[in-house]
């Protein structure tokens, strides 16, 4: 263990040194060198579809779900996405330097508020192997230096994905210490990283929840996060059925291992009778098994749906389970999102616009939709190219988190001779 502890010691000091030289690195180096990472993990998808099938069969022996195994699971598609992500990346601007706003004091004083990195961020996350070069990409674009501690489940992949983008920092003379993992899958090595607050800025933990809680509850860097995405779609007596139809089916089946697929449905009693008997046979032909309330279940008739309960509102299902209820007016309907939601996605149907602003306003989430699927909170669906994560808290960043989000600001002042009397 102490071994470990002094290489993770070891690994931040060098990290936290790199991201500070970084800022001689220009926005042109940059791009070029993402570019050439997204160029690299194309050529060479064979020996990563290759590593990853090994983690691949041990999920699947080992039992583990089918939604995570689904997020562990890399092919030439999805790693064609990752190239593309970097791609994505390296075309938008760098906001390294950006003058957010500048002013004149009556005494003289030129101030400048301009963005600056973060300094080194630790990514603590599970399953997903595409996270080691988003993160990668857009934390070296941004200036930062980064720590990448992936779970053991997809070991192989993630070592496989950073020794491919680590090659090309290597063959264009730069710091490999800005990028930087973890293959100790000893989770006492975890515990030791987020106290190393003289080195780490900021931790971003991406996973279940018991991973996220065990994050906030050891670290003593600061942590951006969220628990869980309990997202909603509200049907509103004004909507277009037809259309909610189709939002609903989408947030629900094209993914629903993900946070931000909808884990529960709101339609409101004036339209129940028109809209819940032909959607839940949607579902149900889709396989999704409906938990619903006592006017649900009345209004579903040959649709199987179990009687809803407390704990079902509450719950992250992250598989084809619904929770579904409905409600006498949109009040209502906000009400229930701000008491069982987790501040992450929710979507109002609706052709009101009144109604339609009342839910923009009062929903207490990160991303509030009308008319559209809740699928669409993601930093490549936002153009951001990527995203590190997605934050339901309000300090320092909420929703979908890419380059601007890893950067703070600093003041730079000019003068010539002022003094304070």
């Amino acid at each position: 263990m102490a071994g470990l502890n002094e290489q993770l010691k070891k690994m931040a000091q060098a990290a936290q040194a790199a991201a500070r030289s970084s800022l001689s690195i220009s926005s042109e180096t940059k791009d070029k060198v993402l570019v050439e990472m997204a160029e690299a993990l194309r050529a060479k998808r064979k020996a990563l579809v290759a590593a990853n099938r090994i983690d691949v069969r041990r999920a699947q022996r080992k039992g583990l779900g089918r939604a995570l195994v689904d997020r562990l699971t890399l092919d030439e598609k999805r790693i064609a996405a990752m190239s593309d992500s970097l791609r994505d990346i390296a075309a938008l601007p760098d906001p390294v330097g950006e003058v957010i706003k500048a002013w004149r004091r009556p005494n003289g004083l030129w101030i400048h508020k301009v963005r600056v990195p973060i300094g080194v961020i630790a990514i603590i996350y599970e399953a997903r192997p595409n996270v080691t070069s988003d993160c990668a990409g857009l934390c070296f674009k941004s200036g930062n230096g980064v720590i990448l501690r992936g779970g053991s489940e997809a070991v192989n992949s993630n070592a496989a994905v950073y020794e491919t983008i680590r090659s090309v920092l290597e063959e264009n003379g730069l710091d490999t210490a800005l990028i930087n993992f973890v293959a100790s899958t000893d989770r006492a090595g975890v515990d030791r990283l987020l106290k190393l607050n003289g080195y780490i800025d900021l931790v971003m933990p991406r996973g279940g929840e018991g991973l996220i809680r065990k994050v906030v509850s050891v670290s003593r860097i600061p942590v951006i996060k969220h628990y869980k995405g309990i997202c909603h779609v509200y049907v509103d007596e004004w909507a277009d059925l037809n259309m909610a139809q189709a939002i609903c089916f989408n947030a629900k089946v094209q993914r629903p291992g993900v946070c931000n697929a909808m884990e529960s449905m709101l339609v409101n009693r004036d339209c129940a009778v028109r809209f819940l008997p032909g959607m839940l046979k949607k579902f149900h032909e889709a396989g999704v098994e409906i938990r619903g309330c006592a006017l649900t279940r009345k209004i579903a008739k040959n649709v199987p749906v179990r009687r809803a309960t407390e704990r079902d509102y509450r719950t992250e299902y992250l598989d084809l389970v619904l929770s579904v209820k409905v409600v006498g007016s949109v009040e209502e309907a906000v009400e229930h999102v701000n008491t069982y939601g987790t501040h992450h996605s929710d979507t109002i149907v609706t052709e009101n616009y009144d109604r339609a602003l009342m839910f923009l306003r009062q929903v207490d989430s990160a991303c509030v939709y009308v008319n559209a699927s809740t699928r669409f909170t993601d930093g490549e669906q936002f153009g951001m190219g990527a995203e590190i994560g997605i934050s339901t808290d309000k300090l320092h960043a909420r929703g979908p988190m890419a380059l601007e989000e890893l950067t703070t600001y600093k003041y730079m002042i000019f003068g010539n001779g002022q003094i304070r009397t």
